[in-house]
């Protein structure tokens, strides 16, 4: 009796690791490091991206206290930047469908964006405010930036999607629940950064 028990749990001993050697040949493991670099290179988006947020409000709070600036024009980034701040994904729900939403909301920010520095050419009050100066510095950087973690976030993902949709790791895939994640596309420059430069003189 004894010796039924131990050959029992040899026999469980050996699944366990026989399972654990087959994961690890099936890309189990590798798997789970390229969603990690995924959710890593997202975390990443999401903090460029709360910057440009940040440096935003700034901009606004500057370019309102001109006397007679547009205030339509200041009423719509604040309604843009409201909505982008309002669509967040959680990393684990990177569907492709999640992250075009994410991306309409923040393109229609630098969209607006770009059509408040048409508007502020026309203030020269502004060119010579120092504040409003280093505050384009900053965001021209940040958008910079924000270019380069969008395709770092895309290099992420082709390599953790293509891994989980070859074979055998597909099989692997299914049966752990793996899905693909969505890119950020190159519509509405996706790939370049909008143009909020300013011609300060």
């Amino acid at each position: 009796m004894k010796m039924k028990n131990v050959f029992k749990k040899l026999g469980l001993f050996g699944v366990i690791i026989g399972l654990s050697l087959s994961m690890t040949s099936c890309g189990y493991n590798s798997m789970v490091k390229k969603e990690e670099s995924v959710s890593a290179a997202w975390g990443q988006v999401e903090n460029v991206y709360q910057r440009r947020m940040d440096l935003i409000g700034n901009l606004v709070k500057i370019v309102s206290a001109e006397a007679g600036f547009e205030k339509s024009t200041l009423v719509a980034v604040q309604e843009a930047r409201s909505n982008a701040t309002k669509v967040t994904i959680d990393a684990s729900k990177l569907t492709p469908e999640n992250v075009k939403q994410f991306q309409l909301a923040q393109d229609g920010l630098g969209n607006v964006l770009s059509r408040l520095m048409s508007v502020a050419e026309n203030y020269p009050n502004l060119k010579s405010n120092e504040a409003f100066h280093d505050m384009m510095s900053e965001l021209e950087g940040t958008e910079n930036r924000i270019a380069v973690e969008r395709r770092n976030f895309n290099t992420a993902v082709q390599d953790y999607n293509s891994t989980i949709r070859s074979f055998p790791e597909n099989l692997t895939a299914k049966m752990f629940g793996f899905q693909t994640k969505g890119y950020f596309t190159a519509s509405a420059g996706a790939d370049k950064a909008p143009d909020v430069k300013f011609d300060i003189k």
